[in-house]
């Protein structure tokens, strides 16, 4: 291949992967979003509510199953990544190992992280992908289950969004999902969203975690 035909090709893969990018931003830009205003109620820890996390039944990294009723009574924080993304996924995870180092001392905090890309993040996908994080069993579940309910609850129960890009190739296709972590108390009530871009939003929800955990 001579030079012209070369540059050609590294111009027209720049230009593809320019266009996936921007296709993800301005699709999580004008995506469904949680609706901050007009579904917000307060709470007298200052902490306003969004509605509860319906119940869910999926299958944790070992194969054993975990239900929502395993969570209540405990504060658990949510995001929503898939193991093979470049994307927003690494910062994502490893915010949330920071937040079990951070609270390692907070036996009542669960973190929980959910595959928006089951067929192909098995529970060995997963449980290599954990590994990576150190990833404690106990306090960090990552789950997976049928693509159908795993899109319902991402986009119904905790309201965001989630979908798969048109187009998209197999076996690395982009996957265009929120980037934002989900608070949920001990009633399984939606207490705050953050986006994990945003460093301001961390460490809100590090202080939020205090507010519900402490006592």
């Amino acid at each position: 291949m001579d030079a012209s035909k070369t540059r050609f090709l590294l111009l027209a893969l720049a230009v593809i992967g320019l266009g996936v990018s921007l296709g993800t931003a301005l699709w999580l830009k004008l995506g469904p979003h949680p609706q901050f205003g007009s579904s917000a109620v307060g709470s007298a820890d200052g902490l306003n509510q969004y509605g509860s996390v319906p119940d869910f039944s999926l299958t944790e990294r070992d194969g054993t199953g975990v239900s929502l009723g395993q969570l209540r009574g405990k504060v658990w924080v949510a995001d929503f990544i898939y193991t093979s993304c470049a994307d927003t996924c690494p910062l994502q995870t490893a915010m949330m190992a920071k937040l079990q180092e951070e609270f390692a001392g907070k036996a009542d905090l669960q973190l929980v992280s959910f595959t928006v890309d089951p067929e192909r993040d098995t529970p060995e996908a997963l449980a290599s992908y954990a590994a990576r994080y150190r990833a404690d069993p106990k306090r960090w579940y990552f789950l997976t289950g049928q693509r159908g309910q795993i899109l319902k609850l991402v986009q119904d129960g905790f309201h965001l969004a989630v979908a798969a890009l048109p187009g998209a190739s197999e076996p690395d296709g982009t996957i265009a999902h929120s980037p934002r972590f989900v608070l949920i108390d001990r009633q399984a009530r939606i207490r705050g969203y953050y986006d994990s871009r945003e460093l301001e939003a961390f460490v809100r929800l590090k202080n939020d975690i205090e507010t519900l955990t402490k006592g």
